[in-house]
């Protein structure tokens, strides 16, 4: 995984997780303000065929309103996209841009309380789509 996203690999079908994925950051306060279904932009402008694959521009409006007072500019790292691709072996993994980026790449520190909210929600809408494993 990169230093810069969060993933779970989920054994659901690609349409149970895109489902699942969407329930789980609505529970987060998140809302999916895009949508780009990156398999079939390809098919429609290249003529490429590949695996599933859709970007979710998640948004939780107060904590992007907090992040704006802070950097008026960080709204070019707004929305948190969060990635739904389907894998060669039949499972489906489900990423999210760490918000915690946006803290590296301005050093404003007046965002870190806002990136780690984000981040904590984030994790816990991941860690929902998971199986409980019992004790």
């Amino acid at each position: 995984m990169s230093d810069y996203g969060l993933s779970v690999s989920l054994t659901d079908s690609y349409d149970d997780a895109v489902a699942r994925t969407r329930d789980a950051l609505a529970e987060q306060g998140f809302g999916v303000l895009t949508e780009i279904d990156v398999a079939a932009t390809m098919k429609a402008k290249l003529g490429e065929e590949m695996s599933p694959h859709l970007i979710l521009g998640a948004c939780n409006p107060p904590l992007a309103h907090r992040a704006l007072l802070a950097d008026p500019s960080i709204g070019l790292l707004l929305p948190c996209n969060v990635v739904v691709r389907s894998l060669p072996d039949g499972r489906t993994l489900v990423e999210a841009m760490d918000p915690d980026i946006m803290v590296r790449v301005t050093d404003n520190p007046d965002l870190e309380p806002v990136a780690t909210e984000a981040r904590s929600r984030l994790v816990a809408a991941l860690h929902s789509l998971t199986p409980v494993t019992p004790a």
